[in-house]
């Protein structure tokens, strides 16, 4: 099962409901257009294709050759002039080669390592697409609460210059709800280049920019991880992530390097045979032991080749294959080690989430009770309408940060299937099903209070 491509999965992105393919979609987009994903799936290729190369060199090899030569020679006693003409085929057979056969369990294994690179390579496209695309949404929720912001302040900033006119306050708080004023309008200048950034950042890994995205639904759930032991998700990721599989490989690979190293002191044994035809033309001398005509030869053997001294250098590279298997050992040592930490981590920050989306839930219930107790105050003259503007901006902010905890529930549920080795697109076609163009966000709430701030509902 681990042996199997991520991208086996993909055929199952086709068979969803095309209005519900947000976010699929732009996976899909992605994979045909990121160059990491292309870059990853080219080296696993070129290394199965290294690794059949490496297998030739066990495998037969058949030559065909032919020669051609003109001979003049003179002499007191012998004058010949004659052509010849020989032709045929030759095999050659490695009977032990220690060295070729360690070098081809080294390509193998490379050829796993191109492999794991290339599922982690998917995963993690996985991830980024995901995140680039809850971003956008995060960045368009903290926009619409910078309006919202901005135009409360400035209803504060309205309203002083108005009691100030009249004598009821002095300049000072004039100028303090100026620049309060000019602060949110900052943010919200801000605010907008983060929004445009994140785009920029989505349409560098689709090709093409989305000004609207589907978001979650209200009923979206957060649930915690299963299973619910940190534990169980450690176990899963050291057997599972890609990145240790990797490194697991490279691992076996420098150590049959190794052994193809010490075999360059073993001897290597080759079978040779060869069969042709030679065609003398011209020669016909009887003072000489050969005649024109044909000649068919056919011939086997085997070569032996005992090496006795190579200048030192079979010795050198035995040391420096040792090296290399201490530095994939503990290149190993330290990915297992970051992995096991990582995926304790994410998994507690999950369930952080989901308390925090939680206690942020019962937030914007309180401050919306608060708001209409405010609105209603304001309608029977006991409020102002600073206090209104107010109680409307706490309320957006607790939308903002509760929409914030739910996209950082989903990225981090995502990142910790990344660390255990089992995030695949199936996560995306789930989350997918949860997105909806009609989704109400901070934007549509936005809108609710709009009538509000119209002064001419004041």
């Amino acid at each position: 099962m681990k042996k199997r491509l991520l991208s086996g999965l993909i055929s199952l992105l086709a068979a969803q409901p095309a209005l519900s393919m947000d976010l699929v979609e732009t996976y899909q987009k992605a994979l045909s257009y990121d160059s990491g994903i292309a870059g990853a799936q080219a080296s696993f290729e070129a290394q199965q294709a290294a690794s059949e190369i490496s297998r030739s060199t066990l495998l037969p090899q058949i030559n065909a050759f032919g020669d051609a030569n003109y001979t003049d020679s003179d002499g007191p006693n012998l004058e010949t002039d004659y052509t010849t003409l020989a032709y045929g085929v030759r095999l050659s057979q490695p009977l032990f080669r220690a060295d070729a056969w360690y070098q081809y369990d080294a390509s193998k294994f490379q050829t796993e390592s191109a492999r794991a690179q290339y599922n982690l390579a998917q995963q993690q496209l996985i991830l980024d697409v995901a995140t680039a695309y809850f971003n956008v949404l995060r960045a368009a929720d903290t926009l619409t609460t910078a309006r919202a912001t901005e135009t409360a302040i400035q209803r504060q900033y309205e309203q002083a210059q108005e009691r100030f006119d009249v004598g009821l306050i002095a300049i000072t708080e004039v100028y303090e709800a100026r620049a309060s004023f000019d602060d949110s309008k900052s943010q919200r200048i801000a605010s907008e280049s983060d929004l445009d950034i994140a785009r920029e950042q989505l349409a560098r890994l689709t090709g093409e920019y989305q000004e609207k995205l589907n978001n979650l639904r209200e009923n979206f759930p957060l649930g915690r991880p299963e299973p619910g032991d940190p534990s169980a998700w450690e176990n899963t990721a050291l057997n599972q992530n890609w990145q240790i599989q990797a490194a697991l490989y490279d691992l076996n690979t420098s150590e049959a390097d190794l052994k193809a190293a010490k075999s360059g002191h073993l001897p290597t044994l080759d079978l040779n045979a060869s069969y042709g035809k030679s065609d003398i033309d011209g020669l016909d001398q009887p003072t000489t032991n050969q005649r024109a005509g044909t000649t068919t030869e056919a011939v086997i053997g085997v070569t032996l080749n005992v090496p006795l001294y190579m200048g030192g250098g079979t010795q050198a590279g035995v040391r420096q294959q040792r090296s290399l298997v201490n530095v994939a050992e503990q290149s190993l040592l330290t990915v297992r080690r970051d992995v096991r930490v990582n995926t304790r981590s994410l998994f507690l920050t999950v369930n952080t989430n989901i308390e925090s989306a939680s206690a942020l839930e019962q937030t914007i219930v309180s401050r919306r009770s608060a708001l209409d107790a405010t609105r209603a105050g304001y309608e029977v003259g006991t409020r102002n309408i600073v206090e209104v503007l107010d109680a409307e901006r706490n309320y957006y902010v607790a939308l903002r940060d509760f929409a914030d905890a739910r996209y950082d529930y989903v990225i981090n549920t995502l990142s910790l299937k990344q660390a255990a080795g089992t995030l695949s697109p199936r996560d995306l076609i789930d989350l997918n099903n949860w997105l909806s163009a009609s989704a109400p966000g901070i934007e549509a709430l936005a809108n609710e209070t709009d009538t509000l701030n119209d002064p001419a509902n004041q």
